[in-house]
Formats: structure tokens, C-alpha cells, sequence
């Protein structure tokens, strides 16, 4: 290697044979930044760039291309941005747009309920909460949002974990466990498959003071533009106010909220 190619672009150049690895990510970031500012670009373009023989350069967009990242067009094989770019680049905006066009539908419906609800996505072996709206009953109750909790406790827990694929849900049950936090936690592995082969089928979960002593809650899952579930809306409080004659008074209004945001997320279903 040239010193050329060692200090091209100003970030390695005090960098060892060990973080080769830690060079090779940078330069492929490196090439994808000068597609998006350029539109296209040529091998040797690239090469003369970042700094590197041309047979690096290939090497470096024919990896890229294997990840439908660039492709090359018709212009004397340049290389261009491609799909993987905006596959990659739709998580973290669906995110933020999930928030925006969830909160209107649940203010209204935690105003409705009298009751708090809460949006949640996964995060590793958790369902994290990311947007919460309460009722005036709710003023005083905890306020979840960013708070990580147990899968296999809670109706919005168990609703995401019915939408896995098997192998996503066995890894996070594999790592999570079920542990017990009350004694309604369901511990049978089986008897929560049972449980979220019925929620897949019905779209719909519910949790009896499975998380916490004197809390119920009910979930509807939240689909993006491709019918996906991204996340899962409930409705909790506690159960001398939330219990499951109320549960199933207002069944029907918290899956016609659910379904609402999932259209404003472009849902045609």
C-alpha cells in the first residue's frame, strides 16, 4: 500500500495493519458520500478521490454493489446510488413520522378512553415506548415513555413479539427468558406462543396484571405503507377502572384508532 493510499483521506493515516477493518468501512462510506454529491461517478474517479489504486476502488463498489447499495448505469458504467440506500435510510424517518401521525389519534383517544396510551416499538429484547398521550383520569399515572419493558408482559409486548418472524421471536425469547413479575406472568414458553398465535390471527393483545399488580392493558398493532407491523399502540390503566368488561367495551375504537395512523403511515389494508 502507497502512502498515498494511507493517508488519502485524512482520517486513518495513524491507523495500524489492526484497524484495516475500521479503513476499509471508511473508505466505503467515503465513496458513498462522493455518489451522493456527484449523482455518478467512475472507477477511477473514485480512485483518484480517496486516494487508492484502482483495483481498490473496484473492490471496494463491488462490494458495495453486492448490497444493492450502488449499481452501475448505462453511462459508461458508472456507479450510482441504488434502492439498499433508501432501505436503509427509511428507518429512522418512519420512526419520527410514526410518532407525528400517531399523536393527534392518540390524544383524542386517551381523551376518549379517560385512560393513558402509549406507541411502542422493539429495542433489542425490550418494547420501548416512544409517545405516550393520557387522559384526565391518567394526569398522575407513570409516564412510560422511553421506558424499556419486558416483551412477554405486556400487550404491546406480546403483540410485536406475534409479528416477528420465528426466528427473530426465538432469538429475543432464547435471550430475554420470561421472567416472573407477578403472578400472572406467563413463564410457559408454549402457552405464549399459544397466546401469540391468536393475537397474530386476531390483532389484538391484552395483558391482566402481568407487568405490575393493578394494571391491565390492550394493544392493536400499527402497520407501515408495505402492511408491516412497526409498532404497537395500547390502551392501560387500572383494573378497577380498566378491566376486561371495559377492555372489551372499547375494543372496537382502540383497532379503529390503530387502523387510522396505520392509513396516515400509507396503509391501504
Amino acid at each position: 500500500m502507497s502512502n498515498g493510499e494511507q493517508n488519502s483521506t485524512g482520517r486513518g493515516s495513524a491507523r495500524g495493519d489492526s484497524q484495516g477493518g475500521v479503513q476499509s468501512v471508511d473508505r466505503a462510506i467515503t465513496v458513498l458520500e462522493i455518489l451522493a454529491r456527484e449523482g455518478h461517478a467512475g472507477v477511477s474517479e473514485v480512485a483518484a478521490e480517496i486516494g487508492v489504486h484502482k483495483s481498490t476502488a473496484f473492490r471496494l463498489l463491488a462490494a458495495l454493489e453486492e448490497r444493492d447499495l450502488v449499481e452501475q448505469n448505462t453511462e459508461r458504467g458508472k456507479y450510482q446510488l441504488a434502492f439498499g440506500i433508501l432501505r436503509l435510510a427509511s428507518a429512522i424517518p418512519t420512526r419520527i413520522d410514526l410518532v407525528h401521525q400517531a399523536q393527534p389519534i392518540m390524544d383524542a383517544l386517551a381523551l376518549q378512553f379517560d385512560e393513558t396510551i402509549n406507541l411502542a416499538v422493539v429495542r433489542e429484547h425490550y418494547a420501548v415506548n416512544v409517545q405516550q398521550a393520557r387522559g384526565s383520569a391518567a394526569v398522575a399515572s407513570q409516564n412510560w415513555v422511553g421506558q424499556l419493558t419486558p416483551l412477554h408482559a405486556t400487550s404491546s409486548g406480546k403483540l410485536l413479539l406475534a409479528f416477528m418472524s420465528d426466528e427473530q421471536r426465538n432469538s429475543i425469547l432464547d435471550r430475554a427468558g420470561q421472567p416472573r413479575l407477578t403472578e400472572n406472568t406467563v413463564t410457559s414458553r408454549q402457552e405464549l406462543l399459544d397466546q401469540l398465535a391468536e393475537i397474530r390471527e386476531n390483532g389484538f393483545a391484552t395483558a391482566f396484571e402481568e407487568l405490575e399488580v393493578g394494571l391491565n392493558a390492550a394493544a392493536v398493532p400499527i402497520r407501515d405503507h408495505t402492511g408491516a407491523v412497526v409498532a404497537a399502540m395500547s390502551a392501560s390503566g387500572p383494573t378497577f377502572r380498566y378491566d376486561r368488561a371495559r377492555i372489551k367495551d372499547t375494543e372496537a375504537d382502540l383497532r379503529l384508532a390503530g387502523s387510522r395512523i396505520s392509513h396516515r403511515m400509507g396503509w391501504l389494508g
